[in-house]
């Protein structure tokens, strides 16, 4: 009697904690599910970031292969491409680009226009990635930024601006309108900025404790215009783009 009892107790319990093996199965394939659904998405990722740097490498090649001139220098960086230009590009004290600058940008621009990073979006072949993008609510934002800087030599008191900062944000700005010109590229792809003196290559208390002939290279080393051209996704937020 005592065992029929005792068995009929472990069938109940049996049956009162069954709903827990199912419960766990459930978990287990949910669990499984995310991880495989986080797998997916990161591999997706991934692929897009490939396709956008190998446009960005391709557009580096045919830049450096291109562009040869002693004013500029072409690296491949994290922020994409960047184009330092050096040397007389500005008239003394003024935003003016000098004319014989024009053609070097004339055909850096015509390489932009051209480049495969932005005729990305009329190529069919690309059509697959950004519809994956679009799937993602992101969107793929090509820019071009501008960044100047100047010496540390402060401005003349009855110069046009008054200090290195605005001189270096009016330059950059001018800049970026030719490069939009002869691009042919939307202005509201490019942004400018300046930095004045505040961010040397070679640090300004260096530069004091330089010889005359050194400071004047050392100066002429962080007089620069940095072109930045980069491509990077974007969120989306309904029909607003972040």
């Amino acid at each position: 009697m005592e065992i029929r009892k005792q068995l009929s107790l472990d069938e109940r319990r049996a049956k009162a904690t069954a709903w827990a093996l199912t419960f766990a199965d459930m978990v287990t394939l949910l669990l499984t599910f995310f991880v495989l659904l986080l797998v997916i998405l990161n591999d997706a990722e991934k692929h897009i970031d490939r396709v956008i740097n190998k446009l960005l490498d391709e557009t580096y090649e045919e830049l450096t292969e291109s562009v040869s001139s002693s004013y500029v220098s072409i690296e491949r960086v994290t922020k994409g491409i960047k184009i330092t230009m050096r040397g007389k590009l500005f008239k003394s004290m003024s935003k003016d680009v000098d004319p014989r600058v024009h053609p070097l940008l004339i055909q850096i621009g015509g390489i932009i226009r051209t480049s495969k990073i932005l005729n990305v979006f009329d190529d069919p072949d690309y059509e697959d990635l950004l519809l994956l993008i679009d799937n993602r609510s992101k969107f793929l934002n090509v820019e071009v930024r501008c960044e100047g800087h100047t010496d540390d030599i402060p401005i003349p008191k009855k110069a046009s601006y008054p200090s290195n900062w605005e001189l270096s944000a009016a330059r950059s700005l001018n800049l970026v309108r030719l490069l939009s010109k002869y691009a042919g590229m939307e202005e509201k792809n490019f942004s400018a900025l300046g930095y004045g003196s505040f961010r040397p290559l070679i640090e300004i208390q260096q530069i004091r404790e330089m010889n005359r002939a050194e400071k004047k290279e050392a100066r002429a080393t962080n007089r620069r215009v940095e072109i930045y051209l980069d491509a990077f996704l974007k969120q989306k937020i309904g029909e607003e783009i972040l």
